[in-house]
């Protein structure tokens, strides 16, 4: 059964009345938390859409790129969106429901936020309005301001590309406690790791945008040139 096959049948208690967010409660636990994180990344992504007031082509054409959706079902992707865009519950209701469901977890709702950031970006523009709810729905995930603005410099092109911002360190940390952080990092960032997680296979390939950023951090930090990852 594929992703959105069983997206739809988590779906089909809410011609019984159930909402959205009550849907949400129910896919706590694995295997369907794959199912969950599904939902949340076009939830929460359907409210953010309204940051902006447009939902554009590129958006959607980024959606695609985190979760490869077949022909046959496309219905049911088009419908979470739209009844997450239309709901009336908002959307920092929605990031509670989402942060309890990850409690236990802050790399996935960290990689969330990727998939949030990716969609944001996919115009080429971070509008005011996005920023403001990105950083909000950071802040109920549990993040620290420090962990948002490495996220924001990693996504948006005119936000200061500082290296230490990037991997989340300070400057006056020893440099053998950033190469530990760096080492977690990538390890975190691994594949394995993820799907170990729970996340949706269509959702690592975010992870290779993470792998590039968190090495030429640690590069530039480091003073190499030469390839990060081969100094583990």
């Amino acid at each position: 059964m594929s992703l959105w096959s069983r997206i739809s049948d988590a779906l089909a208690a809410l011609a019984n009345g159930e909402s959205l967010t009550q849907v949400f409660d129910r896919l706590r636990a694995p295997p369907e938390r794959t199912v969950g994180f599904a939902i949340a990344v076009i939830a929460l992504g359907a409210k953010m859409a309204k940051a902006d007031g447009q939902v554009t082509r590129d958006e959607v054409t980024a959606f695609r790129e985190v979760f490869q959706i077949a022909r046959e079902d496309e219905a049911g992707a088009a419908r979470v969106f739209n009844i997450a865009r239309t709901d009336v519950a908002g959307y920092r209701e929605y990031a509670a429901r989402i942060q309890r469901m990850f409690a236990d977890d802050p790399s996935t709702l960290n990689d969330l936020m990727e998939g949030l950031f990716h969609i944001a970006m996919a115009d080429g523009f971070y509008h005011p309005g996005e920023n403001e709810f990105l950083e909000e729905v950071s802040r109920i995930f549990g993040q620290t301001p420090q962990q948002f603005q490495a996220l924001r410099a990693r996504f948006v092109p005119d936000a200061p590309k500082d290296p230490y911002t990037v991997l989340g360190v300070s400057p006056d940390m020893d440099k053998d406690e950033i190469r530990k952080h760096w080492r977690r990092l990538v390890r975190d960032t691994h594949p394995d790791a993820m799907m170990a997680r729970g996340v949706p296979e269509e959702a690592v390939r975010l992870a290779e945008k993470r792998m590039i950023d968190i090495n030429r951090a640690w590069d530039q930090i480091n003073g190499c040139c030469g390839n990060a990852a081969g100094n583990l």
